[in-house]
């Protein structure tokens, strides 16, 4: 029974600790901009590829 309730105890506090650790870096992102500055990056790439796609151009 004790093993159990360790057992239980170590999975409720892995959780917490994963569950804090998540908040913790989505937090840092989002107060840092990190998302925008990261597609600001990636904004070059994105529009060589763009440039690049065949249309159809018939109206």
């Amino acid at each position: 029974m004790i093993s159990i309730k360790k057992t239980l105890l170590k999975a409720v506090l892995m959780l917490f600790l994963f569950v804090t650790g998540a908040f913790v870096v989505t937090f840092a992102i989002y107060m840092l901009n990190l998302d925008m500055k990261f597609t600001a990056k990636l904004e070059p790439v994105l529009f060589w590829f763009y440039d690049r796609v065949k249309r159809d151009q018939h109206l």
